[in-house]
């Protein structure tokens, strides 16, 4: 299966944490149902990956750069880098850490309450649990999710709370 993929293109930062994305580059995508993108940002020796939307923002395409990624990639405010688009495969739209996913899958009371959530509710719980590095408290977090959603908790803040 071929994937879209955009030829590499040169960014800056715009604001704080955008990203203009040129408009035939993001009309390509966009025309064939893909608003949820991978993308693959260079900058020297340098390259990391990550999941974005592409969003108008006064009439040009952009996508968040936040400081976790400028960070990872070595960039600062006036740096010019390269960008390139793919299209996302993921079901959720970003990568789902495999201990969120674990849990999930030997708990199929909490998978199915999960998958009720709206699409944003399931991309920030997984950025959530996506923000620890180590594995262990990936998996305490993404049981103390399971816990609360069993327990009926809906309220974003209140998920990732210890009862």
């Amino acid at each position: 299966m071929n994937l879209l993929t955009s030829d590499r293109f040169e960014v800056t930062l715009v604001g704080t944490h955008g990203l203009i994305i040129p408009e035939a580059v993001a009309d390509f995508f966009v025309e064939k149902g893909h608003t949820r993108v991978q993308l693959k940002a260079f900058f020297k020796d340098a390259q990391i990956s990550f999941h974005g939307a592409l969003h108008k923002y006064e009439g040009n395409y952009m996508v968040s750069f936040g400081k976790r990624y400028q960070k990872e990639l070595g960039v600062f405010a006036n740096d010019y880098f390269e960008l390139q688009l793919i299209e996302n495969t993921t079901k959720y739209g970003v990568e789902m850490p495999e201990e969120l996913s674990a849990v999930l899958e030997s708990d199929p009371e909490a998978s199915e309450l999960f998958d009720r959530f709206t699409d944003g509710k399931k991309r920030s719980l997984i950025y959530y649990i996506l923000r620890f590095k180590n594995s262990q408290t990936r998996i305490d977090k993404a049981l103390l999710i399971s816990e609360n959603i069993k327990r009926g908790i809906t309220d974003q803040q209140e998920l990732v709370k210890q009862p």
